[in-house]
């Protein structure tokens, strides 16, 4: 029932560079959300901070 893994054949080039921008286009939307949540909680909890509030 075992079976062996064989090696991921190797893409060609057009494929690779498909990959490629995709994968940083994943990236890029990943850390601008982060930035996003980032800058919404800042500016949330900064606000309350400057009022007193927190």
């Amino acid at each position: 029932m075992t079976e062996k893994h064989k090696a991921p054949e190797r893409l060609d080039p057009r494929s690779e560079k498909i990959r490629r921008r995709r994968s940083i286009a994943i990236g890029l939307a990943l850390g601008f959300m982060v930035l996003a949540f980032y800058i919404a909680t800042f500016v949330r909890l900064g606000g309350n901070v400057l009022n007193g509030i927190g």
